[in-house]
């Protein structure tokens, strides 16, 4: 009996070296370097996206200030196809996991300019949306998982407040005609809604910081 108590208190005592020095180890995360993830943008994305990822042509996305899991995943998808846009497939295919990183984590340092909404018939109306939806269509309140002020929530709702209204209207079209996939909760939310409702959503978002 001693020998096996013996025993397996030698055991137990590699055992617990063994997950120690396993744990020493184990790679830890690469975090990710802005310095890089500046370089690349500048050279891939700033003609499209502005040099600080404030792009100027309201087809283009701002990208300044938005949370990086978000913008790697989207990344990710324009690269595989989920995400269907040639454009952008062409850009993400040369991009490697690490540029997707430091390109999402160097955008996400960068303040995003404040936008304003232009159509004061409209606002109204995508304000109500925005905040409470509609509730006799089932179609949700924005404000629920991009919060009030258009901030969003880290990794998994993008911020939206001060986006371009044409952009942010052409995902909703995308989403609602089956031309953009890779979001089902988006997808039936928007399929809802209808031009007049997409378009005034979309300007009040403009204005929200």
């Amino acid at each position: 009996m001693k020998l096996s108590a013996s025993l397996l208190l030698t055991v137990a005592g590699l055992m617990l070296s063994s997950s120690i020095y396993a744990a020493k180890e184990a790679p830890q995360p690469v975090k990710p370097d802005l310095a890089k993830g500046e370089a690349k943008f500048t050279a891939v994305c700033a003609a499209c996206h502005g040099a600080d990822g404030n792009s100027a042509i309201p087809a283009n996305p701002k990208l300044a200030q938005q949370h990086p899991q978000y913008l790697a995943k989207q990344l990710l998808e324009f690269k595989s196809g989920k995400r269907s846009n040639a454009v952008m497939k062409q850009f993400a295919s040369d991009l490697s996991d690490d540029d997707m990183k430091n390109i999402s984590a160097w955008l996400a340092s960068k303040q995003t300019k404040p936008g304003f909404a232009k159509d004061k018939q409209l606002v109204a109306l995508g304000e109500r949306i925005y905040r409470g939806g509609i509730p006799d269509r089932q179609i949700a309140a924005c404000a629920g998982c991009h919060s009030p002020n258009g901030a969003g929530i880290p990794a998994q709702y993008p911020r939206l407040g001060g986006q371009h209204a044409d952009y942010t209207a052409s995902q909703l079209a995308g989403f609602r005609d089956g031309a953009r996939l890779n979001s089902v909760p988006m997808a039936q939310v928007a399929a809802k809604m209808n031009d007049r409702e997409i378009k005034a959503v979309a300007d009040f978002i403009a204005g929200l910081r």
